[in-house]
């Protein structure tokens, strides 16, 4: 029997909540109403099935099913994760943390509301920069949704809006930025970026540029003192592509216009010029955790 993968298991309960949907819009409600107790009933029995498992296995036959992502989920959902949402968020938050420097930005946590809203605090992120933002957030949000599904809501303080994106919601009364987080079966919309696991980059050496398509999106990934770094496979200032880039130190430099640019700062423009320093690559997320690598590419570009 084919073992299931995460996204299988996410498929399966997006079902059966379309099934409980179409159940609730008939018009029996006796219909609807069994529907729903027979799914409780399913839930109640399994999860007393894992209770039991919990219970028998002793804190280090544990450890390692806590790092698989669907067995973890599983126990989020039965409330029998032995660790906190608290201590869950705050673990996912040191995984990001070194992404989130490579756009000169930390973040602070700052509290769990019953509600289950996360709140936080952005500092010193590339101002005037959208796309890093976008980076960033998406970084934070992949990052405790991984962990910590039940949350409802992540609200971010310190993140320059961008007038043109959507992905930033507007200031609240105290003159906050908030970023909506929703679990993945509860999105309204189609996410605007999907996470894709990437092969053969895990080990890539210091000092290396790698071509490559990441879905149907062209990208270069390069490794700058142990970090990995993406971005979209294009110079904007020759529109040429990267693929021969030669990289120097945290500097890479377009094989086209010999533009450089700085990887480590969210891929600024690096010069003298007024030009250079109106320019920068396009970052794509990258987490990499693990031992594997995940590159964030345009939903659209995910066949």
């Amino acid at each position: 029997m084919p073992t299931s993968n995460t996204s299988d298991i996410q498929a399966v309960g997006e079902r059966v909540e379309a099934l409980l949907a179409e159940f609730a819009s008939t018009s029996d409600p006796v219909i609807a109403g069994r529907a729903e107790e027979l799914v409780g009933l399913l839930v109640e029995f399994y999860g007393a099935g894992l209770a039991r498992i919990v219970e028998l296995l002793d804190e280090q036959a544990i450890t390692p099913l806590l790092a698989d992502k669907a067995v973890a989920g599983l126990l989020v959902l039965h409330d029998l994760h032995p660790q906190s949402t608290e201590q869950r968020v705050l673990a996912a938050l040191e995984r990001v943390r070194p992404y989130l420097g490579s756009h000169s930005g930390d973040v602070e946590y700052l509290g769990l509301d019953t509600d289950g809203t996360v709140r936080l605090r952005l500092a010193g992120s590339c101002d005037g920069c959208p796309s890093s933002a976008l980076t960033v957030k998406m970084a934070i949000e992949k990052g405790i949704e991984d962990v910590a599904p039940e949350v409802t809501k992540v609200e971010v303080e310190g993140v320059a809006p961008d007038p043109a994106s959507r992905l930033i919601a507007g200031p609240t009364a105290e003159g906050h930025t908030l970023l909506p987080l929703h679990q993945v079966s509860r999105q309204p919309e189609p996410p605007a970026a999907t996470w894709v696991q990437v092969e053969g980059i895990a080990d890539l050496g210091q000092g290396q540029v790698v071509p490559m398509l990441v879905a149907d999106t062209a990208a270069v990934v390069c490794n700058v003192a142990g970090s990995l770094y993406a971005y979209t496979d294009r110079c904007p200032l020759c529109g040429s592509g990267l693929t021969g880039a030669e990289l120097r130190g945290a500097l890479l430099a377009c094989p086209g216009c010999g533009q450089r640019y700085d990887v480590v700062r969210a891929g600024r423009g690096f010069g003298g010029s007024d030009e250079a320093a109106g320019v920068h690559l396009d970052p794509l997320p990258l987490l990499a955790e693990n031992g594997g690598v995940r590159i964030a590419v345009p939903a659209q570009a995910v066949s």
